[in-house]
């Protein structure tokens, strides 16, 4: 079928449906809400026998509905009705939850049902499950109700009459007054929730040194303790707040907006407060825990089981700050003087990486010095991965990576990726020709024909297009929760070879080769002569482009306007 993706930005889901349907061989188009006359002439000019709406924040226009099937993602089982359905879930910790296609209508949410999928909802942040979770029932639901769509029999159930069973809900937007923290009285999981309802937007209002801040995202801190509402230490670019039973640490902080100033946005909470930040002791978890230690919240931590290391990170929005590359380096290095035979990188949940931290670098007085001391950082970083020659490397990809991120886990011996996962091999869309060795990286795992089409078509994969392209060696068909112990156990398994030992020596070997053939240091250097340009340029797209991404102001229209 021709397909029209219609969504008000194009998220992770919106991206991994793009995917997933172009692996059915479906014409795929995708068109960004705003302006309906816009809509009506895409609707027009390209004649779809559906229009799928991933995610949506405004209702479409009764003609266009009335003349086309328009099936609507709905974050939220039959019968639930609002456009806050998955942050009410997360904020009343709801475990079991579900994902509903529906036909639009007049009445928002009530159009007939053509599928429907259930998933659990674990302790986790709202854009965490809604990028895996949720991801994965929203992605069943809408590939079923296509199937069905396609069919031409079959019949969407009413939310009404005697074939209808759910109970009908309608609920309104989740407003700061329903999200507000009483520091004083909300116990600890009472905070987590509020804070994880609201971690990636709207944030949760409050007050703190002396001004208004949206709070974003928030994790349990198992012995800090103090007056409730003071802040009482800083960790990895975070803050540790009081609570009457405990505390949270939270990673990241927004400004509130100025009438008429201008957008603000989302920042490690050490950076975002700067001088407003009192005198608090800097409280680094241990990067690799002892037995009898209380699990702590870290944004980089290590462990071992027998002759496999695991080095595990998780950075907000899978952004990485040059500091987040310095010390992501340290614990590598700390991870390579270990006795492992594998070293598994990643392996978590949720994002793997996003290369350079945009915010960050938007929020520095120099962006182009910044940019620059982050791109160098994360070269580092990479470079470390690429020049292990004593064990081998895997990277355990959990969830979406992109740009230098996904560049990251190339640099890996093997590259295992959770079926959910979208995969973005470029840097076209920021306007960036990149670096971390992509020009190595990318070329000898999927030829150079190949390389050159990722990186210029700048298309969202899915995991099986990624293993069908060679860009990733393994494809974990499992959930979320599952990934983290089905990487460990193959990586066991790995370690356990017989042949292990042999691919060690044999890629020492073709490392020597290489860099005879090309230093590392020589595509770098190429690399990085590019990206200069770009970033001292003032002219260069790439501070308009990360500007207008930074401040979600509309951007520009895409290549994706025209697949």
């Amino acid at each position: 079928m021709r397909i029209l993706l219609l969504a008000s930005a194009f998220n992770s889901l919106s991206q991994r449906l793009h995917a997933e349907l172009r692996d059915r061989r479906h014409t795929v188009d995708v068109h960004l809400a705003g302006d309906d006359d816009d809509l009506r002439a895409a609707v027009r000019r390209l004649r779809p026998d559906l229009v799928l709406a991933p995610m949506l924040r405004t209702a479409v226009p009764p003609d266009v509905w009335s003349e086309t099937t328009c099936l609507i993602v709905h974050p939220g089982p039959p019968g639930d009705r609002g456009p806050s359905s998955l942050d009410r879930a997360v904020q009343e910790g709801v475990t079991e939850w579900g994902v509903t296609v529906l036909q639009a209508e007049a009445e928002m949410d009530a159009g007939p049902v053509w599928a429907w999928a259930p998933c659990r909802l674990p302790a986790r942040g709202k854009s965490d499950l809604y990028r895996n979770e949720v991801s994965d029932a929203a992605v069943a639901a809408a590939l079923l109700a296509v199937e069905r769509v396609a069919s031409g029999t079959y019949a969407p159930q009413p939310q009404h009459g005697p074939g209808w069973r759910a109970p009908v809900r309608t609920r309104p937007v989740l407003r700061q007054e329903e999200r507000r923290i009483d520091w004083a009285g909300d116990s600890t999981e009472e905070v987590l929730r509020r804070l994880r309802a609201a971690d990636s937007q709207p944030g949760v209002l409050d007050e703190l040194c002396g001004g208004e801040w949206y709070l974003h995202g928030g994790h349990p801190e198992p012995e800090l303790r103090g007056r409730p509402g003071d802040l009482l230490a800083t960790r990895a670019g975070a803050v540790c707040r009081a609570t009457p039973d405990g505390a949270v640490w939270i990673p990241e902080l927004r400004r509130r907006r100025t009438p008429g100033g201008p957008a603000t946005f989302k920042l490690p909470a050490v950076t975002a407060l700067g001088a407003l930040l009192p005198a608090l002791p800097e409280v680094p978890a241990p990067l690799m825990p002892g037995g009898d230690d209380e699990p702590a919240w870290s944004d980089i931590g290590y462990r071992e089981e027998g002759p496999v290391g695991f080095l595990r990170f998780s950075f907000p929005g899978g952004a990485m700050s040059a500091e987040h590359c310095r010390r992501l380096r340290e614990a590598y290095r700390f991870a390579l003087g270990r006795p492992t035979s594998v070293l598994v990188l990643g392996g978590g949940r949720d994002f793997f990486s996003n290369g350079i931290h945009l915010n960050v670098i938007e929020a520095a007085p120099d962006p182009a010095a910044e940019s620059w001391a982050n791109i160098t950082a994360m070269d580092d970083l990479v470079a470390e991965v690429l020049t292990t020659t004593d064990r081998l490397v895997v990277a355990a990809v959990a969830g979406n990576a992109a740009a230098g991120g996904l560049m990251l886990a190339l640099a890996a011996d093997e590259v295992w990726c959770r079926g959910g996962s979208v995969l973005n091999p470029h840097y076209r869309l920021m306007g960036l020709h990149g670096s971390e060795y992509w020009t190595y990286t990318l070329p000898r795992r999927v030829g150079a024909p190949e390389a050159e089409r990722l990186t210029r078509q700048a298309l969202p994969l899915s995991a099986a297009m990624a293993e069908r392209a060679g860009l990733v060696d393994r494809v974990l068909a499992c959930g979320p929760q599952e990934f983290g112990p089905t990487a460990a156990h193959l990586a066991g398994l790995l370690a356990a070879s017989p042949g292990t030992q042999r691919r060690i020596a044999e890629k020492k070997a073709v490392r020597e080769a290489d860099e005879r053939k090309k230093p590392l240091a020589a595509y770098r250097a190429e690399e990085l002569a590019v990206m200069h340009r770009q970033f001292f340029t003032p002219e260069s797209p790439y501070h308009a482009l990360r500007s207008v991404f930074v401040r979600k102001r509309p951007a520009p229209e895409g290549p994706l306007a025209r697949t």
